[in-house]
């Protein structure tokens, strides 16, 4: 059956897929597998797809914000999918995060809506260790400044950058401040719903996200130049699910004869 809002079919679907939010991104990241093509659009979910070590994956922009990042990967997960890695943009919270970094979240902190309607705000949204594992791996061998650690998952965008003329400007402002003490590394928007949904559908996901600015180095007197290149995210992105794929194949193989010894 074709899925409702992303348009797609177990037909369309590998294992495998590469989520970002924004659709005019996902010609550029598809460009990076084997055999790249054009797959389907509806709304804010484009999709193409391509190969990467034989196996597809599929690369489908997600939009801004947890409900549309959850439908996206429901339906991803009804047609098979069950490796997610979100590629995005962040903006740094820690004074040790500088524009151009990438971040690797391990976790995120709910304060978002999407997950509620999931799980109690008492379950951690936590990253898959493995995907997080390969992702770290794949920055370090590209060469590319990272960090692992606590991002912010937040609804509004405006409600961070002017919490001021918000009437629920003492929460936003006081939370920012208990976000800082906590070391938190970066504020997004999609994380903490996807690795929520990932936990309620037995999935694997995990992010990787590019630092365009840090507000709090800014206000510092730091001078940095804004970064809204993604290519660092989306090449570490690439390179940790080639390693995811490569892993999965080997034990497969492994599994296999495994079955067959024993079932000679």
């Amino acid at each position: 059956m074709k899925q409702y809002h992303i348009g797609l079919t177990e037909d369309d679907a590998g294992l495998y897929c590469i989520l970002p939010g924004d659709p005019g991104r996902c010609e550029k990241i598809a460009g990076y597998l084997d055999n790249p093509h054009f797959v389907a659009a509806n709304r804010e979910f484009t999709t193409w797809s391509g190969t990467l070590n034989g196996e597809r994956v599929l690369v489908t922009s997600t939009g801004i914000g947890g409900p549309s990042a959850a439908i996206a990967m429901e339906e991803l997960s009804a047609i098979g999918v069950d490796t997610f890695i979100r590629v995005g943009t962040c903006g740094g919270i820690s004074m040790n995060v500088k524009s151009s970094d990438i971040i690797i979240p391990t976790s995120a902190i709910r304060f978002e809506g999407t997950s509620k309607e999931y799980a109690p705000i008492e379950f951690p949204a936590t990253a898959d260790f493995s995907v997080v594992k390969a992702l770290t791996e794949a920055a370090e061998e590209l060469g590319f400044r990272w960090h692992t650690g606590v991002v912010q998952c937040k609804d509004s965008f405006y409600g961070q950058h002017n919490p001021h003329r918000m009437p629920a400007s003492y929460d936003l402002l006081n939370r920012w401040e208990a976000w800082k003490k906590l070391g938190v590394l970066a504020s997004e928007m999609e994380s903490a719903a996807l690795f929520v949904v990932a936990s309620t559908l037995g999935v694997k996901c995990a992010a990787v996200l590019n630092v365009v600015w840090n507000q709090e180095r800014k206000a510092a007197g730091y001078n940095e130049p804004d970064c809204f290149d993604t290519d660092r995210a989306i090449r570490t992105a690439i390179n940790a699910m080639s390693l995811i794929i490569e892993y999965n194949n080997a034990h497969k193989e492994e599994f296999n004869n495994h079955e067959n010894s024993c079932n000679g």
